[in-house]
């Protein structure tokens, strides 16, 4: 098992490494985005990891200002890929064009789920009564 080290550094190589490491164990967590600032003040959180279903506001880039659904999450890379964002290619046919998780900001949460729907809500204590009661 991998033992994370939980002191930060300013050194940029023991970043790289701990980004990293992080990559392996806790992929979810890298894939975390802000929460605008209603949900922000809802739930008392400042970011929530990025799913399928969330309505997202892209804030840098090409696409900036586009506010649209995620609809594939790519954790290996640490892309999101939106609805109706899109590239027409030489031969004609469109694909999704990926946008950096960090470059968005979440504005509508899917709450669906009930397990993320406890932890948003009541924190770990919503989610081991959820365990409880299940």
């Amino acid at each position: 098992m991998i033992e994370v080290v939980t002191k930060a550094s300013a050194k940029p190589r023991k970043q790289r490494v701990l980004r990293r490491i992080l990559a392996r164990v806790w992929p979810h967590k890298l894939m975390s985005a802000h929460l605008s600032s209603e949900l922000r003040e809802k739930y008392g959180r400042r970011s929530v990891p990025v799913r399928v279903g969330d309505t997202v506001k892209v804030l840098r880039g090409e696409y900036r200002g586009v506010t649209a659904k995620v609809v594939e999450v790519d954790r290996k890379r640490q892309y999101v890929y939106l609805e109706n964002v899109t590239r027409k290619k030489a031969d004609g046919t469109e694909v999704r064009v990926p946008v950096h998780v960090s470059n968005v900001m979440i504005v509508q949460l899917d709450l669906s789920d009930d397990y993320r729907k406890a932890l948003l809500e009541r924190g770990r204590e919503g989610i081991k009564a959820w365990k409880a009661a299940a």
